[in-house]
């Protein structure tokens, strides 16, 4: 006889439960690496099977990522793993779709794609692998490079100015934007984690490196004698406050927002931007900061806000409709109008 109390119990998964037996093969020492691992850390604190959670991406580097998670998943094509896991979530809204995607798959052939999904806000996780760089095919520079960023393909500097994605996210009316570092695992995880109990589309970018062809992307953010000053870590309802001895902050002059040194006597705590996560304002200015260097880089939950989803608003509209009008009948639909028989 089997056990009904066993059976009654909720799984208990672990990081194993997560993890392929396939052989990871990214560069030695890619930012991926720790990605794959953080999710594969948490995914066993969110309480749910793993049968429920979809993986989807496009074409890069950080496409191979269902490969490697033992869950249910998609490697489509360029571009357009929005499109399929729009789909994906429509037919089946009871699951947790995640998309794995890079800055070039993401923003430039997957851009159109890329905005439409943030504004009809489905209950999806979008994990965007931002290295600014063209990893897959060796080199080339990418939508978020920065400026005068000398590759292969721009041998003089390149002349385009860079999307900037969360200013991007929230141009589309995005209701989740948040932003993290590979190698910080812990705030990584706590990301992941808030990024999964946002009802809606949730949009976090990860600064990853790509250790090949640009090593030196993000290291005074990760190198320990410089990332104090250049990280900005957001609380809500907290302070905006950075550097060694978080004496360092973010004042509002009118409009315009400048760092001040709370050292100095000119300036305290009661002058610090406060972070608020639903304040609109507040999330614009810290998404302008991603490419002027003389702010620190915003870290943490830029932005969330409820709003209803894309399908929930779509079944309701077909429980209306059924209610309305009763169940339909395709063969009905189909002989509906004219016909014509064909002997």
């Amino acid at each position: 006889m089997p056990d009904e109390t066993n059976a009654s119990m909720p799984q208990v998964l672990t990081r194993r439960d997560f993890t392929t037996g396939r052989t990871v093969r990214w560069c030695p020492g890619c930012g991926d690496y720790s990605i794959l691992s953080q999710i594969q850390k948490t995914f066993p604190e969110l309480g749910r099977k793993k049968e429920d959670f979809v993986f989807v991406s496009g074409i890069g580097c950080s496409s191979r990522f269902p490969y490697y998670m033992d869950t249910y998943g998609f490697h489509t094509i360029h571009g357009r793993a929005t499109s399929i896991a729009t789909g994906l979530k429509m037919a089946n809204p009871d699951l947790s779709v995640w998309i794995a995607t890079g800055d070039g798959d993401c923003l430039s052939i997957g851009g159109n794609h890329f905005i439409h999904l943030l504004r009809r806000n489905l209950d999806i996780n979008l994990l965007l692998f931002n290295n600014r760089i063209y990893g897959l095919t060796k080199g080339q520079y990418s939508p978020t490079s920065e400026f005068g960023k000398v590759t292969k393909s721009t041998p003089q500097g390149s002349i385009d100015w860079p999307f900037n994605p969360p200013a991007l996210a929230l141009g589309a009316a995005a209701t989740f934007i948040a932003r993290s570092i590979d190698v910080e695992s812990k705030h990584l995880q706590e990301m992941i984690k808030a990024a999964y109990k946002h009802h809606g589309t949730s949009f976090l970018e990860i600064y990853q490196k790509c250790i090949i062809f640009n090593n030196d992307a993000f290291l005074t953010l990760t190198e320990k004698g410089t990332k104090a000053d250049r990280q900005l870590l957001l609380e809500d309802g907290k302070p905006m406050l950075f550097g060694k001895d978080l004496t360092q902050g973010i004042y509002m002059d009118c409009a315009c927002p400048e760092v001040i040194d709370l050292t100095d006597g000119k300036y305290s705590i009661d002058d610090v931007l406060v972070h608020d996560k639903t304040d609109r304002m507040k999330a614009l200015i810290l998404s302008e900061m991603t490419y002027r260097p003389e702010f620190p880089v915003p870290l943490g939950i830029i932005y969330e806000v409820e709003k209803n989803t894309y399908e929930d608003l779509t079944y309701q509209q077909i429980d209306q409709a059924v209610e309305k009008v009763g169940p339909g009948d395709m063969d009905a639909i189909l002989r509906a109008g004219h016909t014509w028989e064909i002997k």
